[in-house]
């Protein structure tokens, strides 16, 4: 009979008291992160210079002469502000993941290793990715259908801090919908579902998918495709990603 395999978290217990201290270490850290890029995003752009590269794409659709207007008498200090904060966080957020990713690492197993850090980086990428295919491509194609509609006797005036809230909600699904990937592969590895049950659902992912563009969008086709046909997409290259996780992220087998 062969020796019992030696355990890699062996002597890498550590008291609850230290465990405590140091998630606090790792939230300061993050925190002054955050702090940080909050400082220098307030000196420059500024925060009205962020809200203003923020609006670029409504404010381009709008009538000529037409601008956004403020209902509240302290939006205009506000809604810069947590857009400020919001960019900070965005900017801060490699940081602040690298900062969870050590915490939790000591207490993983080798092979969880090669699943984890894969996965956290190309989450952050793609929220990214989701958040920049939305303001570069969606808001722009989906003002200018939307203001091709408004009648001539009306003057688009939108409120800052409707629009903010528009923007917020469209950033966080269209970063949500392009974590996709990350939920199946997951999925896959945990053993929920198989790679081949997968590929069986394929056709009523695109139902779902469609579903959830129209709650989740405004009432127009061309956010709605926007949505729907990137998350048919990264469902493919989720079912090839989940095969590679699959394959390359087991525990080692050990010896009876």
């Amino acid at each position: 009979m062969s020796a019992e395999p030696k355990d890699e978290l062996e002597g890498t217990e550590a008291p609850f008291v230290s465990h405590l201290i140091e998630l606090r270490d790792r939230l300061v850290r993050a925190l002054i992160a955050v702090g940080v890029a909050f400082g220098a995003l307030s000196f420059f752009p500024g925060p009205a210079g962020l809200y203003d590269l923020l609006a670029a794409p409504l404010v381009s659709t709008l009538p000529q002469g037409a601008t956004m207007i403020a209902t509240n008498v302290i939006s205009p200090f506000l809604v810069p502000l947590k857009i400020t904060l919001m960019a900070a966080f965005l900017l801060a957020l490699p940081f602040v993941l690298y900062q969870v990713w050590a915490f939790v690492a000591p207490g993983l197993y080798s092979h969880e290793k090669k699943l984890v850090l894969p996965l956290v980086v190309s989450s952050t990428l793609l929220f990214f990715a989701g958040v920049a295919f939305c303001y570069f491509f969606v808001f722009g194609k989906v003002f200018a259908f939307i203001q091709s509609f408004a009648p001539k006797s009306i003057t688009a005036a939108p409120d800052i801090e409707a629009y903010l809230g528009f923007v917020l909600t469209m950033f966080v699904a269209f970063g949500a919908a392009f974590e996709v990937p990350i939920v199946v592969v997951v999925l896959a590895r945990m053993g929920v579902v198989s790679v081949d049950k997968l590929r069986e659902f394929r056709g009523y992912f695109v139902v779902v998918a469609f579903i959830i563009a129209a709650v989740i969008t405004p009432p127009d086709v061309v956010s709605q495709l926007a949505l729907a046909i990137p998350m048919c997409l990264l469902y493919e290259l989720g079912i090839f990603a989940a095969g590679f996780f699959i394959k390359h992220t087991q525990p080692p087998a050990s010896d009876d």
